[in-house]
């Protein structure tokens, strides 16, 4: 068995995607979500446990807005005292990941296809947030734009 680890530490400073989130509480009941770094990313929560989650849902949609708008992703700030640490799913990660690299290389669809020997319709569908790309695909084409790809489990 092969010891070749696929790491996905998405920060943007050291490429993890982990965002920190404040739960302020509502006077009417329940916690209000907000990301400093992603203001559109705004949810609320009866329970700090439904933020959490809903919190999660909030940040995904906000980060694949970013993509479909080809907008740049905002690196997550250092978490403060009192915020929760937010993360985004594995497979919007690594399709972030992608966008990030294509827009540090100045690298279109049609470039990063002819890397990959692919048809530039795959790449378009590997950055659309709503297609189910595999993990293996989205790996090789961080590979093709020279990057490496790491999990860690906490």
């Amino acid at each position: 068995m092969s010891k070749k680890l696929t790491n996905i530490v998405i920060n943007q400073r050291a490429g993890t995607f982990f965002y920190p989130a404040k739960f302020t509480a509502d006077k009417d009941g329940g916690y209000v979500v907000t990301f400093r770094d992603v203001p559109e990313a705004i949810t609320q929560g009866d329970t700090i446990e439904e933020c959490h989650e809903q919190a999660a849902g909030a940040l995904q949609a906000a980060i694949e807005t970013y993509i479909e708008r080809r907008m740049p992703i905002p690196p997550p700030s250092d978490k403060k005292r009192y915020e929760y640490v937010i993360s985004l799913p594995m497979r919007t990660a690594l399709k972030v990941a992608v966008y990030m690299g294509m827009l540090e290389l100045r690298m279109n669809n049609v470039a990063l296809a002819k890397r990959m020997h692919v048809n530039e319709k795959e790449v378009r569908r590997m950055l659309d947030p709503k297609h189910p790309t595999k993990a293996d695909t989205l790996e090789q084409a961080l590979a093709a734009l020279g990057k490496k790809v790491e999990i860690r489990v906490h």
